[in-house]
């Protein structure tokens, strides 16, 4: 399985649903974005990368295209 693993920033409103059903925001700032050969990308956040989701890729996509998740690398 081959996995790459980008730094990034979050610039702008990210939603995604919450471990307690309800919808919530990736907060602004730097994260790590995650692919695999599949469907999905893992967004990860935190001082110590202790926060996490997988999103689907055409919502990674969108993100990207309005200038909410910028790839540094």
């Amino acid at each position: 399985m081959d996995m790459s693993t980008q730094r990034a920033r979050i610039t702008g409103p990210i939603a995604y649903l919450g471990g307690n059903g309800r919808r919530q925001h990736i907060p602004i700032g730097p994260c790590l974005v995650e692919s695999q050969c599949g469907r999905t990308m893992d967004i990860i956040w935190g001082a110590r990368g202790q926060s996490s989701v997988a999103l689907p890729l055409e919502e990674v996509e969108s993100a990207k295209g309005l200038g909410h998740l910028v790839l540094l690398d």
